[in-house]
């Protein structure tokens, strides 16, 4: 069913309780019910492409991947999202009194879109960065080769853009190499004149 949104402002218990009701997924920030925006075939093929990538090279390890409609809980900012894929590390960690709403992310990532590349690349990782567990974030751009990739170090978070399909990346938090090429099978893109939102 489509929500109803007739109030300004909602607790955490309304917005959880509609949730589940709720044919489209919504995001929570302090108070505010927020509609996500659909995807596209570009977009599902990277988040799909990156979720084989996680999952088989993670296999019998003690790690989790989750992808899009898996809910994150960050009470630091009171707020529920739903990343593009989530890594978490066992023992997978649950908001309490709830078996849907993970707490404990080790890596995120997110595809961006025109209409959320701000979003995520801002608030959204500051939001983000205020977890304990999270040590690795991506974004990746699917309208061009354009991968941004967030470690964390001792001084602070250390960015590296990568735009060439033929190079590979290590994802450091789970010590697994991601080769470029594979994140973008198949995925449309203009190389020559690419419609990037870098």
């Amino acid at each position: 069913m489509t929500l109803a949104l007739d109030k300004r402002t909602y607790t955490a218990q309304e917005y959880l309780d509609l949730e589940t009701q709720a044919d489209t997924r919504h995001e929570y920030h302090d108070r505010e019910i927020i509609e996500m925006t659909g995807g596209n075939p570009d977009r599902n093929r990277i988040t799909v492409s990156l979720c084989a990538i996680l999952h088989f090279g993670l296999k019998r390890q003690p790690y989790d991947v989750f992808v899009t409609d898996q809910r994150l809980w960050i009470p630091t900012v009171n707020r529920y999202t739903y990343p593009d894929i989530m890594v978490t590390r066992d023992p997978l960690q649950l908001q309490e009194g709830r078996t849907d709403t993970i707490t404990n992310p080790l890596l995120i990532a997110e595809v961006l879109s025109k209409s959320t590349c701000n979003y995520d690349r801002a608030d959204k990782f500051s939001a983000y960065r205020t977890i304990s567990s999270f040590k690795e974030y991506l974004t990746i751009d699917q309208y061009a080769i354009h991968i941004e990739h967030y470690t964390q170090t001792s001084e602070g978070w250390l960015l590296r853009d990568y735009y060439d399909i033929e190079k590979t990346f290590t994802l450091t938090a789970i010590d697994l190499e991601i080769t470029i090429a594979d994140l973008y099978d198949k995925v449309d893109l203009n190389v020559t004149n690419p419609e990037s939102i870098a």
